[in-house]
């Protein structure tokens, strides 16, 4: 198998989840979540999603060992899929792709999801504004640590924007620039 990388970050509710799971269908890669991971130690903490993203802006040694855990994945002999926000930085060589969300369609995404256990929501109202506060914190804190932005779309090579398009038509979208980019890269 390839050393091929695929790394997948975007906005919240934008169905990055989705697309992974989609990916690993056909391509066979494993797929690791920092956001699993993330909302794992949020959990262990006590604390939801929201605040554990803003306790992390006071303590980047969380940050930092997720990231460290992403570069030593980009360096393994296998293939698999990062749903990561920083995977496309940490790992260059890899297929990078961003999706793109409405907030207020993200927020209902989310607030209808019985996936994410420790992320509670009164209202699609409160989902929307809960992630984009997060999302905000997010970009705080990738811009302190490494002076990046997730936002400069020249670092992806694949940018789709979810809001009113179904996953299929994602996945498809996907695979074709992703053949596209593997043939251009091609050892």
């Amino acid at each position: 198998m390839r050393n091929i990388k695929i790394a997948i970050s975007g906005d919240l509710g934008s169905g990055k989840s989705v697309l992974a799971k989609g990916l690993q269908k056909e391509l066979g890669f494993e797929i690791i979540s920092i956001g699993v991971i993330q909302r794992e130690l949020a959990a262990k903490y006590g604390m939801d999603a929201l605040e554990f993203n803003r306790f992390m802006e006071t303590h980047p040694e969380i940050d930092i060992e997720c990231d460290n855990m992403v570069i030593a994945l980009g360096k393994e002999d296998r293939g698999l899929i990062l749903d990561s926000r920083l995977a496309w930085h940490f790992i260059p060589h890899a297929f990078k792709i961003h999706l793109l969300c409405d907030a207020k369609t993200a927020g209902k995404r989310v607030f209808e999801d019985n996936i994410r256990k420790n992320e509670k929501y009164t209202s699609i109202e409160d989902a929307t504004q809960k992630l984009i506060d997060r999302r905000n914190s997010e970009v705080l804190r990738y811009k302190t640590l490494y002076g990046v932005s997730i936002d400069d779309m020249n670092n992806y090579n694949c940018v789709i924007d979810s809001t009113d398009k179904t996953p299929e038509y994602i996945f498809q979208e996907v695979i074709s620039q992703y053949r596209e980019w593997l043939g251009e890269n091609i050892d």
